[in-house]
């Protein structure tokens, strides 16, 4: 209100501006915008390079905002040093290596609520033309940028392609909350569109790209994970009765799966065995390796999970037998985590049960290594959960606490509450084996993971039983 007083051209104006202060009942927002409004249509030509660089982002280099504007650099200089002298840019570095900073994210939306639609759209227009034309790595290494400009645009089918290429690469990275936003871009903008069969396909590569982050995000057999599952398996029905069934044969395998793992964290045994097994027969059917390996690894879960240890650990062999590390890595994204960790982490549980204490810990160690070899936070978190079995099975505590830690770390990072789950409460067991009781009381275990339904609840409360009887034991 200050820097808007200063401004004023009058007295009579200055008293106006004062006059608009708002009294603590009014709406300091509306007021507050008010007063930014007048401050931007004060700036007379200087406003029109604001709209620009609002359009742009919070922040803008000087070399893509002198692309985009029609001005010489000469009046583009005496604007942008109006709205510095005005206190609504921050500048770092001399032009034409300098970039911009809105002062305050309200100041970018003043400025961007003042264009109207048919300028906004051609504004974007013009900023991913010159994106595409002259800033061709930035296009290429940020494709998230590129396509929020074409869908303000209206440049819907190809927003929707670089939608899609920027939730793909956030899935490589571990960005698993960026990747679930990005890719239901995606599906938004094609949903706009009218169907047709190529379309269709990117809408069922699109919905089965989005299960694997809100797997991780939400949880397995969360419901809105369960939505996008459901969604994906009647797309891809329907593409079959319309002839249209998916180039990529691994679509069909993935929602396969993505009903398996639903059922095995609710834990329905007979039903994740009796999807197991159409998974093997499948694949069996259709003569595909790949598949193959990944339903000997949901086989082997499956029959583990259920009590029968012999035959579970059976297929785990035939599973990792069939494991490629480098050809199979790129199926993470696809199938949850890297096959080889999954399945050394859940033969490591096997091989403890059937009496190979040893051989069980090598799993454990070969698992986390795989894991970290990829890079793959997915697959990172799901060793250092899993894992923690065997060893807090084996006495190694302090173990046990490092990887408690190291994975509930990595999760907060990631935004994965599902494996935080995991790593709090080893921590709450660990805790209690200390005699620490009073660290994770009963009620503050039960409000941490019985959100998390299933056999994440089930080991929880077996956990807090535990530290129940060692609690009693103690006192005794």
């Amino acid at each position: 209100m200050t820097k808007a007083v200063l401004e004023a051209e009058n007295e009579g104006a200055a008293q106006r501006t004062v006059a608009a202060v708002p009294s603590p009942a009014l709406a300091v927002p509306a007021s507050l915008h008010a007063s930014l409004m007048a401050r931007l249509d004060r700036l007379g030509a200087a406003k029109e390079i604001a709209q620009i660089g609002a359009a742009i982002g919070r922040e803008f280099s000087y070399e893509l905002l002198a692309s985009v504007v029609r001005k010489s650099e000469a009046e583009l200089g005496l604007a942008l040093d109006r709205l510095l002298q005005a206190g609504l840019l921050f500048r770092q570095g001399v032009p034409p290596h300098a970039t911009y900073l809105f002062k305050h994210a309200l100041v970018q939306d003043a400025a961007y609520g003042t264009l109207l639609r048919e300028p906004r759209r051609e504004l974007h227009a013009r900023v991913a033309d010159v994106l595409e034309r002259q800033f061709t790595e930035i296009a290429e290494n940020q494709p998230e940028l590129l396509a929020r400009h074409c869908s303000e645009a209206g440049l819907i089918e190809k927003a929707a392609g670089l939608w899609r290429k920027a939730g793909q690469r956030s899935l490589e990275r571990s960005a698993l909350v960026e990747a679930a936003e990005q890719l239901t871009r995606a599906l938004d903008q094609i949903a706009t569109l009218p169907s047709t069969a190529a379309l269709r396909r990117e809408q069922i590569n699109l919905q089965v790209a989005l299960i694997n982050p809100l797997l991780h995000v939400k949880g397995y057999a969360a419901p809105e994970t369960k939505v996008v599952v459901e969604r994906a398996r009647l797309l891809i029905e329907q593409a079959e009765a319309l002839g249209e069934a998916p180039e990529d044969p691994l679509l069909l395998f993935s929602a396969l799966w993505s009903f398996w793992v639903a059922n095995l964290v609710a834990f329905d045994g007979e039903v994740v065995c009796d999807l197991a097994a159409q998974f093997v027969a499948l694949a069996e059917a259709r003569r595909a390796a790949v598949p193959l390996m990944i339903g000997h690894r949901l086989m082997g879960m499956s029959l583990l999970m259920t009590g029968k240890i012999v035959e579970g650990r059976a297929h785990l062999d035939r599973a990792i037998a069939l494991y490629d590390p480098i050809e199979h890595r790129p199926l993470a994204t696809r199938f949850g985590q890297d096959a080889g960790v999954t399945v050394l982490s859940y033969r490591s549980v096997a091989l403890w049960l059937l009496g190979y204490p040893e051989a069980a810990v090598a799993d454990t160690n070969d698992a986390l290594n795989l894991a970290r070899e990829t890079g793959e936070a997915a697959s990172q978190m799901f060793a250092l959960s899993l894992n923690l079995y065997t060893i807090v099975f084996r006495g190694d505590y302090v173990a046990a606490n490092r990887r408690s830690n190291e994975v509930t770390l990595l999760a907060d990072e990631k935004s994965a509450p599902l494996w935080k789950a995991y790593g709090i409460m080893f921590q709450g067991f660990l805790l209690a084996v200390a005699g620490k009781f009073e660290r994770y009381p009963n009620d503050q275990c039960r409000d941490n993971f019985l959100p998390f339904h299933g056999i994440n609840g089930v080991h929880a409360m077996v956990l807090i039983k535990f530290g129940d009887g060692l609690r009693g034991r103690r006192a005794i």
